[in-house]
């Protein structure tokens, strides 16, 4: 990097914060900060949607995928997560979208106290929460090895730096301030990504050109789309993680849909942001698919291959602008993540755990949730620090095997919930199929994993914990139905618009959990 590069940088952090500052301006209470006050445009939420569920992973990790496998990477990746988001677009976005308009809620989990009880939600937000904390902690890990590349500080400078930002125009602007800078990033990505992909495309006319490339020894096997670990087994697992993840599972993606106005633009929301899934990284990844022509990665895992190959290829100015684009992934998803953390923690958990928090106005509510903003954003910095140790071992694992391992058990008891079919499934299902699907994960990585020669192939680490939460929870709504007149109504709240008289058969909560713990103190 030289001067110019650096003054693009320094100039992006600039205008984040100086968003952040403007948004401000937006939130008045915790509604304006978790949700946007339900006032987000559907075309802004649905890309704010799409930026949130990008990182530097992609390119690191899933580069190091790139430049080993080829096409898989979008197989195995981002095409499930475009259909997943397609599906959900129907089945999961207008209801969660109720949520907020009809429950009146302002966190994604906070329904689950009426839908099942106060147990499952707590179990669901705390397991949550620190699953958030390693998952973003990879990201912040992510791009300290992509600063590390270009400008050679190291890896805790790179995560401090990174973190501090996002911090600081995260916390004063909410999920505004979100979706604005994810915007802002959007163009910024569309213009590295474009940029990279025209040099690429250049350079092969030394190598065969667009289509003779195929066939060069370098890339044998590269147009392969399930290859290596990466097989039929994994893309189905897949499949049905990122359905659950990306419409609300980890929660960030939930708020999107919050966001909107209506049901309807919810819906719409998801659309473009399935559209944009199905599209966009192909531009992205065409130039990692390409990148074992190009240059010869220092890392067993690949992962330093991109950072490599547009330090050849871009010139000065350019090449601030993909490395802007690097941090504007990162910082979407982390700050995203952030936000539906403190939403989480200040609607769910700090009332169960703190009397007063009870009887906060909007003005501590506020005040608390930015706090606990930048507590998140800290612990997952610290836990950024520990990847690439013997716990989590390298970052592709921590995304893949611990993230997408543990989503099922957590997004199960949430988005199925939010169905009819599954109303017969109350608290025993969802506890169940959660603790369940966690102790499955532990044994099948665990003790299984040593005594099997070579290890449990990774799509059966990834699909069984998935699988064993899904089936109890099916299973044990039909042996034990727990389906409620209360528990009914608020299915038939989240499931139909308009004044009905099952809308009516339930009042809006009130509270946090206010009525939930006075209800547990009589029995």
């Amino acid at each position: 990097m030289n001067g110019l590069d650096w003054a693009v940088l320094i100039g992006y952090f600039g205008v984040m914060v100086a968003i952040g500052i403007w948004s401000h301006k937006r939130v008045d209470n915790v509604s304006d900060f978790f949700t946007a006050g339900g006032k987000m445009p559907w075309w802004l939420s649905g890309i704010s949607h799409h930026m949130s569920g990008y990182s530097a992973v992609m390119f690191t990790g899933y580069a190091g995928i790139a430049y080993t496998y080829g096409v898989t990477s979008f197989v195995t990746w981002s095409f499930p997560i475009a259909l997943g988001i397609a599906i959900g677009s129907k089945l999961f976005a207008p209801r969660i979208n109720r949520l907020r308009s009809r429950l009146h809620v302002a966190s994604p989990l906070e329904y689950l106290k009426s839908r099942y009880n106060l147990q499952t939600q707590q179990a669901l937000a705390w397991s949550g929460m620190l699953l958030k904390i390693v998952d973003v902690g990879a990201k912040w890990a992510a791009i300290a090895t992509l600063l590390s590349v270009f400008t050679g500080v190291s890896l805790n400078q790179g995560i401090l730096i990174t973190g501090g930002i996002t911090a600081v125009y995260c916390t004063i602007g909410g999920l505004w301030a979100d979706a604005l800078t994810e915007l802002g990033q959007f163009v910024i990505q569309l213009l590295a990504g474009v940029a990279m992909f025209i040099a690429v495309v250049t350079k092969l006319g030394d190598y065969g050109g667009f289509f003779g490339v195929w066939d060069r020894p370098e890339l044998k096997g590269h147009g392969e789309p399930l290859v290596g670990p990466y097989g039929t087994i994994f893309l189905l697992a897949f499949l049905f993680i990122k359905l659950f993840e990306y419409n609300g599972g980890m929660l960030n993606q939930a708020q999107r849909y919050m966001a909107t106005a209506t049901p309807y633009e919810a819906e719409r929301s998801a659309r473009l942001s399935a559209i944009l899934w199905l599209v966009w990284p192909v531009v992205l990844f065409f130039p990692m698919w390409m990148s074992p022509l190009l240059v010869e990665s220092q890392k067993t895992d690949g992962s330093d291959s991109y950072g490599l190959m547009t330090e050849q290829l871009l010139p000065h100015g350019l090449l601030g602008l993909v490395i802007v684009g690097f941090f504007s992934h990162t910082m979407a998803m982390c700050s995203s993540d952030a936000n539906a953390i403190a939403a989480v923690f200040t609607r769910d958990c700090a009332p169960v755990i703190w009397r007063r928090a009870r009887a906060w106005s909007e003005g501590q509510g506020l005040r608390v949730a930015r706090v606990t903003t930048v507590v998140f954003l800290g612990l997952s910095m610290a836990a950024a620090t520990q990847v690439n140790s013997p716990a989590f071992k390298d970052i592709i694992t921590v995304v893949i095997k611990w993230v997408a391992g543990l989503m099922g058990p957590m997004a199960i008891p949430m988005m199925l919930g939010l169905l009819r079919p599954f109303r017969r499934s109350g608290p025993t299902a969802a506890l169940t199929s959660w603790a369940s699907g966690l102790f499955a994960f532990w044994l099948v990585n665990y003790p299984i994993n040593w005594n099997v020669d070579g290890g449990v192939p990774l799509e059966y680490q990834v699909s069984i914990p998935l699988a064993v939460s899904l089936v109890l929870y099916i299973l044990i709504g039909f042996l034990k139905p727990e389906d409620t007149p209360e528990r009914l109504a608020i299915i038939e709240q989240i499931n139909t618009d308009g004044d009905g008289a099952a809308a009516a058969a339930i009042p809006t909560p009130a509270g946090p959990v206010e009525d939930a713990v006075s209800s547990r103190a009589k029995d």
